[in-house]
C-alpha cells in the first residue's frame, strides 16, 4: 500500500482525480485504520490530509462554518461553538476518550457514515450543508443528502469534503445531545438523540427539530415527531405522541450493544429529557 501525504488542497484534488475509489482519505485515522486492521477496506492508497491546517477551525459569518478537518476536541472546548450550536459541542464531547477526540474530525466522522455518529444528529437539526470541493468546483449538499446509508455517501472519488456550515441557534431556542451507552464515556451510542426547540412568545413551540442516531441504517430527521410537538406547548400528551412517532420511525437492529426492542423502548424518555433540557435552556437564558 502506498502512503501519500497532501501539501496542499489543490495538490490532494489532484491526486484524487488521478486515483479515484483506489484512494483512502486519510485525517485523524480513528476509523479508517482500525477498519483496514480489521481488513474492511483495503486501499492501494493512503491519501493523508492531516497537515491541510486551512480546513480546520471555526467561524460565525450569519452561519456556522467549519472546516472539515476540526477536531472533536476543538468543537467540545470552543465557546462559540456552545454558544452557536451546544448540541454539537455536546456529541463532540461523547466520541470516544479525550485521545480520540484529540485527533479525530468532524469531516472524518460524516464521510465514515457510520449509523451510531455522534456529531450527525446535531447537525442535522441544525439544518447542515457539506462542502465537496473537486478539481471542477464547489458541490453544496445538505447533510441529510450527503448521508446516503450505513458507511455510504454521497462524496465522488474525486471530492473533498472540505468544510460545513450550520444554522446557529437564534433567541427562544434550546438545544441539546442525549447520548445512552452502556458506560459514560468512550462509548459508541447506543441511542443518540438531538433536539432543539424555538418556542415562541406565548409558549407555543414555533419550530421543533428531531435527528437521531443509532436507530436505524444513518442518522436521520423525525420530521413526523417534529411536527407534532410543533403548535404544543409541550404538554405531556404531546410529548408522549411525539415519541410514540420517534419509535414508528425507527429501524433499529439487533447488535453487540443493544437489542433493536431495547432502542425502541428507550427513544420515548430520552426525547421527553431532551424536551425538558430545551425548555429549561430556554427559560435560564431568557431570565
Amino acid at each position: 500500500m502506498e502512503f501519500r501525504s497532501a501539501g496542499s488542497i489543490d495538490e490532494a484534488l489532484v491526486w484524487l482525480t488521478e486515483l479515484g475509489d483506489e484512494a483512502q482519505i486519510l485525517a485523524g485515522g480513528t476509523d479508517v485504520m482500525i477498519q483496514r486492521m480489521r481488513h474492511e477496506i483495503d486501499p492501494s492508497v493512503l491519501l493523508y490530509i492531516g497537515g491541510l491546517v486551512e480546513l480546520t477551525g471555526y467561524a460565525t459569518n450569519g452561519a456556522a462554518d467549519f472546516g472539515a478537518l476540526t477536531t472533536h476536541r476543538a468543537l467540545a472546548t470552543d465557546p462559540g461553538v456552545a454558544a452557536a450550536v451546544p448540541a454539537l459541542a455536546e456529541a463532540a464531547a461523547t466520541v470516544g476518550g479525550w485521545q480520540t477526540q484529540q485527533v479525530g474530525t468532524l469531516g472524518g466522522n460524516l464521510c465514515n457514515a457510520s449509523p451510531a455518529a455522534d456529531t450527525a444528529a446535531p447537525l442535522l437539526v441544525a439544518d447542515a450543508q457539506v462542502e465537496l470541493t473537486s478539481s471542477t468546483g464547489v458541490r453544496i449538499l445538505a447533510l441529510d443528502e450527503f448521508l446516503v446509508g450505513r458507511r455510504s455517501t454521497a462524496r465522488l472519488p474525486n471530492e473533498l469534503l472540505t468544510g460545513l456550515s450550520a444554522t446557529p441557534i437564534s433567541p427562544g431556542t434550546g438545544e441539546t445531545y442525549r447520548k445512552l451507552g452502556r458506560r459514560s464515556a468512550m462509548e459508541v451510542a447506543i441511542v443518540g438523540l438531538a433536539t432543539r426547540l424555538t418556542l415562541a412568545p406565548n409558549g407555543t413551540v414555533a419550530a421543533a427539530r428531531i435527528a437521531a442516531c443509532s436507530v436505524g441504517p444513518r442518522p436521520y430527521r423525525a420530521t413526523d415527531a417534529e411536527q407534532i410537538l410543533e403548535g404544543s406547548r409541550l404538554e405531556a400528551e404531546a410529548v408522549t405522541e411525539a415519541g410514540q412517532a420517534l419509535v414508528e420511525s425507527a429501524a433499529p437492529i439487533d447488535d453487540a450493544r443493544a437489542s433493536a426492542s431495547y432502542r425502541l423502548r428507550v427513544l420515548p424518555g430520552l426525547l421527553a429529557r431532551a424536551v425538558a433540557d430545551c425548555r429549561a435552556r430556554i427559560e435560564r437564558d431568557s431570565s
